[in-house]
């Protein structure tokens, strides 16, 4: 049912203007919030689980290149007959003696 009241027919162009209005602001509302969400983590230093997992395997890798370079060179000193020096221990130190008080 419509109306051929002027009236009527302003306020519901200005009511459909308005919810037009608010639903823009809405979304640019929402996307200067995503935008200053981006720029806050942007600062952050995160990385990728691509690289994450790149640098996880060279690790791996380094540490498997690490043994098989130990158990060479064991077998190296083995086959010349050197052994390696065991890590000299510290004496602990000594406390000096107190001093007597001198007899008068």
């Amino acid at each position: 049912m419509q109306s051929d009241n002027p009236r009527i027919s302003d306020i519901t162009r200005l009511f459909t203007a308005a919810a037009g209005t608010f639903a823009g602001m809405g979304r640019e509302a929402s996307e200067a919030a995503r935008e200053r969400f981006k720029e806050a983590m942007g600062g952050l230093d995160f990385v990728s689980r691509e690289e994450f997992d790149a640098v996880k395997a060279m690790a791996a890798k380094a540490r498997e290149e690490n043994e098989a370079l130990t158990a060479r060179i064991a077998a190296l000193e083995a086959k010349l007959g050197d052994t390696p020096a065991a890590p000299a221990k510290k004496a602990p130190a000594k406390k000096p003696a107190p001093k007597k008080p001198a007899a008068e």
